[in-house]
């Protein structure tokens, strides 16, 4: 079998068609270099090269083996460069799950930076909630996610990625709909509501029920969705409270209207990654997204 530095030789001597400059260009002597061509003739078992103490030319073989030889040795500069840059996190690849309202505005945003900065990461995206995208990190099945807080600080990493406000979503026809100003919570007194999950939308369930008071009993979906959130609101089952990234959803049918007395943007999006994550191209990533937030 033949070997890269006697494709090398080859190439240089059926480009230069002389040994002893293809011997100087490799910086090498000419006697080794003519033993690695007599060594690569015997292992693809055909003469490539006519030779004389005056003339180098190729054989009909030899000038097509010239071009296999060439995309050899390409391929093979190839595989290591990609190596390198993977080692480097120039290239590789990063799993990111994202919650479906980070799809709009900000996952966008993100893809935009580093599609810029490293062209050669490739960015695989899962859709899920937070608490299976704590779990997707835990278990190596994700590299980052677009999170929501709270999170287990010894173990994750995060940053703070976005802000937004939490909106009142109502179906279009309601009493609210189209009433001047923010609307007050009193105003939602006895209406129907659909809530976000105490467990599976945690994070929603205690934003929304430290900001506005709700009354349990006029609760009558539980939901972990945003999405499924704003289809019930449309079919009129009750109204919601969601981030304003929402809006982008596009869901017909349904108004949103902002809330009397609610801080400006008390949603928070994270980036959130393992303290020990070893993947060499999330750290580029996170690197990029700290120089654009600069």
């Amino acid at each position: 079998m033949f070997t890269l530095d006697q494709l090398r030789g080859f190439v240089a001597v059926a480009e230069e068609l002389h040994f002893g400059r293809a011997a100087e260009r490799l910086r090498m002597t000419q006697p080794p270099l003519s033993r690695q061509i007599q060594k690569l003739e015997r292992s693809v078992g055909v003469q490539l090269l006519d030779r004389d103490n005056r003339n180098v030319e190729l054989t009909t073989a030899g000038a097509a083996f010239l071009t296999e030889a060439r995309r050899l040795l390409g391929l093979a500069d190839g595989a290591l460069d990609h190596v390198r840059r993977i080692h480097a996190g120039s290239a590789g690849t990063v799993r990111i799950g994202f919650t479906a309202t980070a799809a709009f505005g900000v996952l966008p945003s993100l893809l935009n930076r580093v599609g810029a900065a490293y062209p050669e990461i490739d960015l695989d995206l899962y859709e899920m909630v937070t608490r299976e995208q704590i779990d997707g990190l835990l278990t190596g099945d994700l590299d980052l996610g677009l999170a929501r807080p709270p999170f287990d600080t010894s173990t994750f990493a995060s940053r703070l990625l976005h802000r937004e406000a939490l909106l009142l979503a109502l179906p279009s026809q309601h009493r609210l709909a189209h009433a001047d100003g923010p609307v007050a919570p009193a105003d939602l007194a006895n209406e129907p509501l659909i809530m976000h999950a105490q467990t599976r939308a945690r994070y929603f369930y205690d934003l929304v029920v430290r900001l506005i008071p709700v009354d349990d009993q006029f609760v009558v979906h539980s939901v972990s969705q945003v999405l499924t959130m704003l289809w019930l609101v449309a079919a009129g089952r009750g109204i919601a409270f969601v981030p304003a990234s929402a809006t982008g959803l596009g869901i017909d049918g349904v108004s949103y209207r902002e809330i009397e007395g609610l801080p400006a943007a008390p949603v928070e999006l994270h980036l959130l990654w393992l303290r020990d994550a070893g993947n060499p191209a999330l750290r580029m990533l996170l690197d990029a997204m700290q120089v654009a937030d600069h």
